[in-house]
């Protein structure tokens, strides 16, 4: 395999910008066929680079200001698997890796800044793939008035492996080692819930001067971090953390759709709701890492620069280990609901990436779902947080019921904590309809306008809320959204709205209200302005 130089991609390219085929209409009117009738939803969706534009971010934006790829020279071409005689990239942990692959991983991230903007090996280009994918640049081929967002819904881990995968191929070819991996960042495990030093030296290509310096190792990572420092030890910290792998891996995740979130199909509005990891921990550590100096804390905590801190790719390779390791659990545990969909929606929609011959090529989650035909594993590290299954806390839902309780209406805006009595339509189920629906609360319709991180949590049976840990076992779930650098025609942030799960059946176990009629929900801000429509529990097979 011979280098291909820098020249010679430039040359597959042609140097003029996208043409533009459309004009940016409103993203929330009907959708109509022409004859009167509303479109159908449904099927695949997929991206073209003929109607990838502009988008409009947020006030005071890092440069750059265009997202979109450039044109290639001919249409997208089909990918196809790797031969399996390929070397077998194993990554590991980078604080294990050693440093002599550290500073491969440097070599790499030096030669990717060296590539001209205009060749889309180029680490500009790659930050700006995360970009377009990320704030409404791409549209739908079949509804170019619709956003593509990856976020926010079932296509999240798919993507993002899909990204990495050609971000570590690029790597390993202008290294010229056709076995290079990329190392992940395992905070998930006590001796990687900190930055690698490499990341705070600041003569290195590894550095980023918009991150949060607070941050710098050898402070420990927190999984429910946003925007307020805590005072725990690093012994709490760790515990901390690790329970909340447990609730966000294993106690939330026990379906498909709770683990990699709702569907999204063509035709449809993005954002129908996130899976567990996505909220937490991937959107807190982004957060954790960004520079809150920033109003969209750049780089890392808003998605349209994160793409430009190599630390993005180190944190997303412990995403994808995650992904493997929610499978792994389910199958070493029994639990049925850790598989994945086989809805064609979902298996035969596409992504575009340039591979590391300059080709643009097409790429389905189909594509992506086995990391043994793509010819790469994760090696390393354990899963301690397997068995880190948080406690119930003392004392904390007295005078329980709702004659202590205020009147609410919904929808409301979340300005100070509400609690909520939420009737549950069936109690003591048994065992075996337990093992076949989950119980989950929905709260649906959360609203903001987009131009700042939001997040609220989510308690159940704990009156006194304040008493219980981030970690402890009463905190369902936490919602946490990073900013959406979208703005409308006024300069106004362009409103998202969404939805977040919360499972039930292990939760209400553990917290001795199986046989309840109703739980108690209450909902506390933690940061940002959100609205909330309602909340309502329902049973879900999968």
């Amino acid at each position: 395999m011979h280098l291909l130089s820098a020249e010679s991609a430039h040359r597959r390219l042609r140097p003029r910008p996208l043409h533009r085929l459309m004009r940016r209409r409103s993203l929330h009117g009907p959708l109509s066929d022409g004859s009167g009738g509303k479109k159908k939803i449904g099927g695949p969706l997929m991206t073209s680079l003929r109607t990838c534009v502009k988008a409009t971010l947020p006030p005071n934006p890092l440069p750059p200001f265009y997202c979109c790829p450039p044109a290639p020279a001919s249409e997208p071409i089909n990918f196809t698997l790797p031969d399996p005689a390929e070397p077998l990239r194993v990554r590991r942990p980078m604080h294990a890796v050693g440093a002599e692959h550290m500073a491969r991983y440097e070599r790499a991230i030096t030669l990717m800044r060296a590539l001209p903007h205009s060749d889309p090996r180029s680490l500009y280009q790659l930050a700006n793939v995360h970009c377009a994918y990320c704030t409404g640049s791409y549209r739908q081929t079949g509804d170019p008035e619709l956003n593509v967002q990856i976020h926010f819904s079932w296509f999240f881990f798919p993507f993002h492996r899909a990204y990495l995968y050609f971000f570590e191929r690029i790597a390993a070819r202008l290294l010229g080692e056709p076995g290079f991996a990329l190392p992940f960042w395992g905070w998930d495990v006590p001796e990687g819930m900190r930055m690698p030093a490499e990341f705070s030296n600041s003569s290195s290509p590894l550095y980023d001067p918009v991150r949060n310096p607070a941050h710098a190792p050898p402070t420990l990572v927190d999984l429910d971090f946003a925007h307020v420092e805590n005072n725990l030890t690093d012994e709490q910290q760790v515990q901390q953390n690790l329970r909340i792998m447990y609730k966000q891996m294993i106690g939330n995740a026990a379906l498909p759709s709770l683990f990699y979130g709702q569907p999204f199909r063509a035709g449809q509005s993005d954002r129908p709701g996130p899976g567990t990891v996505e909220l937490t921990p991937h959107n807190t550590m982004h957060t954790w890492t960004g520079d809150l100096t920033f109003h969209n804390v750049e780089d890392m905590g808003t998605y349209y620069s994160a793409g430009r801190d190599p630390l993005f790719y180190p944190q997303h390779s412990n995403i994808d280990r995650l992904w493997e390791a929610w499978r792994d659990v389910g199958a070493a545990r029994g639990y049925r609901g850790h598989v994945d969909f086989t809805d064609s929606d979902w298996l035969d929609s596409s992504f575009l990436f340039y591979d590391e011959e300059a080709r643009l090529v097409r790429i389905t989650v189909r594509d992506v779902l086995d990391i043994d035909k793509l010819r790469y594993r994760f090696d390393g590290v354990g899963m301690p947080w397997v068995d880190a299954r948080p406690p119930p806390t003392p004392n904390v839902n007295r005078n329980k019921g709702s004659s202590s309780l205020k009147s609410v209406r919904f929808p409301l805006s979340l300005d100070a904590a509400v609690t909520v009595e939420v009737r549950r339509p069936r109690v003591l189920r048994s065992r075996r309809e337990k093992e076949v629906r989950e119980e989950v609360l929905v709260v649906e319709g959360i609203e903001s306008d987009g131009t700042e991180m939001v997040k609220f949590d989510v308690y159940v049976n704990a009156m006194d809320y304040e008493k219980v840990e981030p970690s402890g076992r009463e905190l369902a779930g936490s919602y946490l959204c990073l900013s959406h650098p979208s703005m409308d025609g006024t300069g106004k942030g362009m409103r998202t709205e969404t939805s977040m799960r919360v499972a039930l059946n292990e939760l209400l176990e553990d917290l001795g209200a199986d046989g309840d009629e109703s739980v108690t929900v209450t909902l506390v801000p933690r940061h940002g302005k959100v609205n909330i429509a309602g909340l309502k529990i329902v049973y879900m097979m999968e």
